[in-house]
């Protein structure tokens, strides 16, 4: 991202999370409302774990914003973690633990755990597995409330839902629901699912897994309407709005694929079963009556929906745990156990959504950019 920056820092049980948002135009107007209730939407979904009922996220503003409007400088948010009352003892960053405080030396299959205690050199797990616990979505989650406001003015809106829960699909057409009518359905399913015949199946699948200790992956879809025409470019392999897109998702826990439109169903089909034709009218401009690039071509949005499919894996803490080693003694036992949801891929579409719109919004200022948002507005409305 080269015109909206952002940087996050905080352990899973640390004191807080803090995000920097760097790029900000001024005069956007902001609701920390909005920003709190995206993150209360980050906290839901039939599957999660102890921790949810624990924290409830609220967003704290350090700077950059002043009565409620962006001042064109560096934006720096905290969201404090209510879990570090009982973890201070064993995350202070001065104090060494007590005595009783036991490393965590077991490595989870799937987890960063092995490979980041080898990469940093730490012979206490817990050092690798507070970063990069999911956790640090919050973070992402706040910031991205502060750009889809930038976003908002220009009529551009994203919404998600989940599409399959390990093998149950979901088979419902939303093609006729604007990004509103997907957002209210979806956040009132317990598994964000359009399909409710689906949604008891997919419920059923996670009590499954719960009841086995086990854990459960699967697919979302997140969509934006309104778009320009433009956004992204062909002009060089770094510029190319799908590659930025399927970057910015891949790097969220546990996603292990990003398809774009018909995504990897394209490689199965007859290239005039894959393209969409083009046609004309004077009131209405260019349009496709298909949408199977799901709105980017050569990197570059088309003007239809943009469709984005994400799978995330099975979170990898189990609580029957799979083979593993202790990284002291060698010695073959049972993986480490922390404390984990069974399911996140509800609450993943919502962090889907946020990273969509970070990505999104750092495309559209360098299209439109400028120092405020009334000189964006200017350039957006002189487009061609």
């Amino acid at each position: 991202m080269s015109h909206l920056r952002y940087l996050t820092a905080g352990e899973s049980h640390g004191k807080a999370l803090v995000g920097i948002l760097e790029g900000m135009p001024a005069n956007v107007n902001v609701s920390k409302e909005y920003i709190n209730h995206q993150l209360k939407r980050r906290q839901g979904g039939y599957g999660r774990g102890g921790r949810m009922k624990i924290e409830q996220d609220q967003v704290e503003v350090l700077s950059g914003i002043r009565h409620s409007k962006t001042m064109g400088s560096p934006i720096s948010c905290i969201v404090w973690n209510r879990d570090w009352e009982n973890w201070g003892k064993h995350m202070d960053p001065w104090n060494l633990p007590p005595e009783r405080y036991r490393p965590v030396s077991v490595p989870r299959p799937g987890h960063a755990d092995l490979a980041g205690a080898l990469k940093y050199r730490q012979s206490d797990i817990r050092n690798v597995l507070e970063r990069a616990s999911a956790r640090e979505t919050a973070m992402r989650v706040a910031l991205a409330s502060i750009a889809r406001q930038l976003l908002d003015p220009f009529g551009i809106k994203i919404a998600s839902h989940v599409v399959q829960i390990h093998s149950v699909v979901s088979q419902t057409e939303y093609r006729e629901l604007t990004p509103d009518q997907i957002t209210s359905q979806a956040d009132a399913s317990p598994v964000r699912c359009l399909d409710t015949n689906a949604e008891k199946e997919m419920i059923a699948r996670i009590d499954q897994a719960k009841a086995e200790g086990n854990s459960a992956g699967g697919i979302f879809e997140v969509i934006a309407t309104n778009l320009p025409v433009g956004l992204g470019s062909y002009a060089q392999w770094d510029r190319k709005l799908d590659g930025k897109i399927s970057q910015a998702m891949a790097s969220l826990p546990a996603m292990k694929a990003v398809e774009i439109g018909l995504g990897v169903e394209s490689g199965s089909r007859w290239g005039a079963e894959c393209h969409d034709e083009i046609y004309y009218e004077q009131t209405k401009s260019y349009y496709r009556k298909t949408n199977r690039a799901g709105g980017l071509e050569a990197g570059v949005t088309n003007g239809e929906t943009l469709r984005v499919r994400v799978t995330m894996k099975p979170l990898s803490t189990l609580m029957r745990p799979l083979d593993s080693v202790n990284i002291f003694t060698k010695e073959a036992v049972k993986a480490h156990v922390e404390r984990s949801d069974v399911c996140a891929v509800p609450a993943a579409s919502v962090i889907g959504e946020a990273i969509l719109a970070l990505v999104l919004a750092d495309a559209f200022l360098e299209k439109f950019g400028g120092d405020s948002l009334e000189e964006i507005k200017e350039r957006y409305t002189a487009r061609p």
